[in-house]
Order: C-alpha cells, then sequence, then structure tokens
C-alpha cells in the first residue's frame, strides 16, 4: 500500500543560517565601505523591509488584515522622544519599543478580536487613530507640532549615520529571524492550517485564538521597533508622520508584490519599493501612479507575488518553513496503487494526485 510521507523542506535549515550570516555581517560592515547615500538607502529598505515582515506575520500567516499599524510605529517613535527627553540616550529607546509595543497590543487584542473580517481592518485603522489623538494631547511631547528627539545632536553626523545604520539591520534581521522561528515551531504549523483553512483548523483542535494572539503581540512589538527606528533617523517625531497610515499602504504593497504567506515574499516586495521609489522620485507624485498600476498587475495577473509565481513551479525555497507531501511506493511488496481491487478507490486516487507543495 503507498505511503505518504510529509517532510519540513527539501533541503536543511542550515542553508538559510550560513547564507543569512554571511549577508548580515557583509551589510554590517558596509558603513565603513560605502559613502553616506548607500546606508541612507538600506536604511530606508531595512525599514520597510521589517515592517512587510511584520504586517505578512500578522495578515499573510496569522489571517489578521490590518490597517491600524501605524499606531504602533507612532508608540515606539514616542517612546523614543520621552525616553530621550528624561535623560536616556535615545538608541535605547529601540528595545523599550519593543516592549510598549506588546503591552499596549494586549488590551487592543482584547477588543479588536472580536471583530473579524473588514470589522477587524476598520477597528485597528480607528484604534490608530485614538493613538494619534492620545499623543498629539500631551504637550510635552510637542503636541500637534512634534519635538526633536534630544541627545542625537551631539554626535557626529558618521557616528549618527553608522549607528542609525545597525540599529535598522538588527531590526530588520529580528523581524526576519522572529518570522522564521515561529514558522518553525508548533506555533507555525497551527498558523499554517489557520492560513489555508481555518475552520478547519479549529475543527481539529487547533488554538487559533492564541495562535493569533501571539502573531499579533509580536507583529505590534516589531512595528514598534521600527517606529523607534524612524524617530532617530528622522531625529524628531511628528504624529502627522508616524502616524501616517502610509506606512500601512507600504507594507501592504511590499508583501503583495513579493507574494503573501512567505518569508521571501516581504524581502523581495520591499527591495522593489525602495527601488523604484528611489528612481522615480524625480517624478513626484508620478512614481506612485506607476507603482500603482505595477500593483495593479501582480494582482491581477500574478496574484501570488513575485515569490508565489516562482515558488509554484519550483520547490527551492530560502527559508525552510513549509511542509511537503511525497507518496512513496509500497514497501511490502505489495500490490502497487491503481492494481487489483480497492476497498477505497477514491482515496487511492487522490492519493496518485498528490504533487509536493509547500504549505
Amino acid at each position: 500500500m503507498a505511503q505518504t510521507r510529509v517532510t519540513r523542506a527539501q533541503h536543511s535549515g542550515l542553508f538559510a543560517g550560513g547564507l543569512g550570516i554571511i549577508v548580515v555581517v557583509v551589510l554590517a560592515a558596509l558603513p565603513f565601505l560605502v559613502v553616506e547615500g548607500v546606508t541612507n538607502f538600506l536604511v530606508n529598505l531595512f525599514i520597510l523591509l521589517a515592517l512587510a515582515t511584520m504586517w505578512n506575520l500578522l495578515a499573510g500567516y496569522g489571517g489578521l488584515v490590518s490597517v491600524g499599524q501605524q499606531a504602533y510605529i507612532g508608540l515606539g517613535a514616542y517612546t523614543v522622544l520621552f525616553l530621550a527627553q528624561n535623560g536616556f540616550n535615545a538608541f535605547v529607546g529601540v528595545p523599550a519599543a519593543v516592549l510598549v509595543g506588546a503591552v499596549i497590543a494586549v488590551p487592543a487584542s482584547w477588543f479588536l478580536f472580536r471583530l473579524s473580517g473588514g470589522y477587524f481592518a476598520i477597528a485597528t485603522w480607528v484604534l490608530a487613530v485614538v493613538a494619534a489623538i492620545v499623543i498629539t494631547g500631551i504637550p510635552s511631547l510637542g503636541a500637534g507640532t512634534g519635538a526633536s528627539v534630544p541627545g542625537l545632536l551631539n554626535y557626529n553626523a558618521i557616528d549618527l549615520g553608522a549607528y542609525t545604520y545597525w540599529a535598522a539591520l538588527v531590526v530588520a534581521v529580528a523581524a526576519v529571524l522572529a518570522t522564521y522561528l515561529l514558522m518553525r515551531s508548533r506555533l507555525g504549523l497551527v498558523l499554517t492550517a489557520v492560513r489555508d483553512n481555518e475552520i478547519a483548523a479549529r475543527s481539529v483542535g487547533s488554538k487559533v485564538g492564541r495562535a493569533k494572539l501571539i502573531v499579533y503581540l509580536v507583529s505590534s512589538a516589531g512595528c514598534a521597533a521600527v517606529g523607534a527606528v524612524i524617530a532617530i533617523s528622522q531625529l524628531d517625531v511628528q504624529a502627522v508622520n508616524v502616524f501616517n497610515i502610509q506606512w500601512t499602504a507600504y507594507m501592504i504593497f511590499a508583501v503583495l508584490i513579493g507574494g503573501m504567506g512567505s518569508i521571501e515574499g516581504p524581502l523581495i516586495g520591499a527591495t522593489i519599493f525602495i527601488v523604484l521609489q528611489q528612481t522615480l522620485s524625480q517624478f513626484n507624485g508620478w512614481y506612485l501612479v506607476l507603482v500603482g498600476a505595477l500593483a495593479m498587475v501582480v494582482a491581477i495577473w500574478v496574484r501570488g507575488g513575485i515569490w508565489g509565481f516562482w515558488a509554484d513551479r519550483s520547490s527551492f525555497r530560502i527559508f525552510s518553513v513549509g511542509y511537503f507531501l511525497h507518496q512513496e511506493p509500497p514497501q511490502d511488496g505489495g500490490t502497487p496503487p491503481g492494481v487489483g481491487p480497492s476497498p477505497r478507490p477514491d482515496r487511492r486516487k487522490w492519493l496518485r494526485r498528490l504533487r509536493p507543495r509547500p504549505s
């Protein structure tokens, strides 16, 4: 009788680990090797990469489509401002923002998880608006006009640029690594089931609510860390900027272009968006029209995104987080599938049609 074997992926996770270490080491050394313009470009790339990865974890794996993650970006930025105003180093605000984002996400999830679908998405946007209103009502934080982050001008320009670059790199690497580790764990298997069919996942006893809560907390903490880096890179914090819904729009674009429900997709999408933004920025607002047209083309003809298009035609993965089904021939010398009588012909026919596919 034929057997079906389940494997995590078709290559070892050591490949992704070794490649990742090499890439991170090279990127970490760039401030000593390239001009400031290159590092500024990469800071913007790391910021969008981390945001897209967190939104993909939330929506692509957890099924929680949010349009209000700018709430946590703003909270992270104002965490840096508050700590700097009280004598702390601004870079200490990055790990502090992670904690603030996770803590605020706990009561927020209690309200948001009572909604689903479009209602959940609108509620996340309302949460972001409320957070902006509350913050702008605090005079010590600059109210509506914003405030400069104290202490950053004490650094010379070269050191400040390098420290900001490394902070952005650490946040981006941490976002990708956290997603990878989550998807390699038992929680990742639950999220995979939720992504494919939430009702079926619940029916087999998966703790869907717990999985979604963890994903929401991690995503919120990651966005808050990115907000802290944005505050440091811009040297000041303005509510109209850090609470702007454009951040969520950028995340969604990067994920849809690269491919939702994969770790590789946001990397590709964020790179494409930043390159287009830098290349077409001379055309003012027209670059947004071109970017929007690209998004429409991908949404209509390449619905799985660029990485999804590749994944459908290849079994190669950079990050080994997928699960594959393999049909093996009978090992007991019995009758091969499809030969002789079978008490369950429909199931055998279904097994013969199985192909290895990533979850």
